[in-house]
């Protein structure tokens, strides 16, 4: 077995960053697309669900925690 393989899979950390704040998902994507495709993937995915997370969210606290 070679030592030097490369493992093409998302951190933890990288993972919740990359869904919580969706800009770094993209840029973990494009950092990532040629060298690590998986890891490439899994970050745009990641990014891709944040964004609609991020504005029901939103919605969610400006209409009915900042209302009183």
């Amino acid at each position: 077995m070679e030592k030097n393989i490369k493992i093409d899979k998302l951190s933890v950390v990288q993972t919740l960053l990359s869904n919580a704040i969706p800009p770094i998902g993209f840029f973990l994507y494009f950092r990532y697309r040629n060298a690590f495709p998986n890891k490439a993937k899994k970050a745009l995915i990641n990014a891709a669900v944040g964004i609609p997370i991020a504005m029901i969210m939103g919605y969610i606290f400006n209409n009915y925690i900042l209302t009183s």
